[in-house]
């Protein structure tokens, strides 16, 4: 099935920011992020599929042991996060497939992993709902994602600002994947909300 306009428009975004990802994306990791990459795939166990998995800024954060795959909607950035893996030693599955579509059968992973990835997906909603669909009864989904703030004046900001990033870059700045999370039946089993708000780590398990 052929991807959706809007699918291939952020395929082809993602395609022209690949070369420069990694250098603009250090400021951001100290300002929000720190630590949560390490806090996500830490979590990890078993059959591990990571969704979106960008450059591969994940991978040296995996505990050993674990069976590693990986998609990304970009051949762009997964070319850069194949050459990471080669530089760590890493063996994983590097993979192009869309999370909306996942090629994989039902219940086929122990863990599934996204990480700044919800916020450009097209359709969110679908993406968890096929994550929920190949992770395992008692699977677990690991998340850490920019989200909806709950408060106001920040919301407000990021409803202002997502004006731009979302014709710009595909970059949605209130969403909410708990919602989804929670008409999927997952349980939250632990749930960090930082820097105002705005960035969500989560752990839920499949029931």
């Amino acid at each position: 099935m052929a991807a959706s306009p809007e699918t291939a428009r952020v395929r082809r975004l993602w395609e022209r920011v690949a070369p420069r990802y990694d250098r603009g994306m250090e400021s951001v990791e100290r300002l929000l992020l720190a630590g949560g990459r390490q806090w996500v795939c830490g979590q990890a166990k078993g059959d591990v599929l990571e969704v979106a998995v960008g450059t591969g800024r994940n991978l040296p954060f995996y505990p050993a042991g674990v069976r590693l795959t990986a998609i990304d909607l970009s051949p762009g950035m997964l070319e850069l996060a194949r050459r990471r893996a080669a530089a760590l030693g890493l063996r994983a599955d590097l993979r192009e497939g869309d999370a909306q579509r996942l090629d994989f059968p039902d219940a086929s992973f122990d863990t599934v992993v996204f990480t700044l990835a919800l916020c450009s997906i097209p359709d969110d909603g679908r993406a968890v709902a096929e994550a929920r669909r190949v992770l395992r009864p008692g699977g677990r989904l690991l998340l850490l994602e920019h989200v909806r703030s709950p408060r106001w004046f920040v919301h407000a900001a990021q409803r202002a600002l997502n004006l731009l990033t979302v014709p710009l870059q595909g970059d949605h700045l209130v969403r909410e994947p708990l919602e989804h999370l929670r008409r999927e039946g997952f349980e939250v089993q632990r749930l960090e909300r930082l820097k105002l708000g705005i960035v969500l780590r989560l752990a839920a398990q499949r029931p």
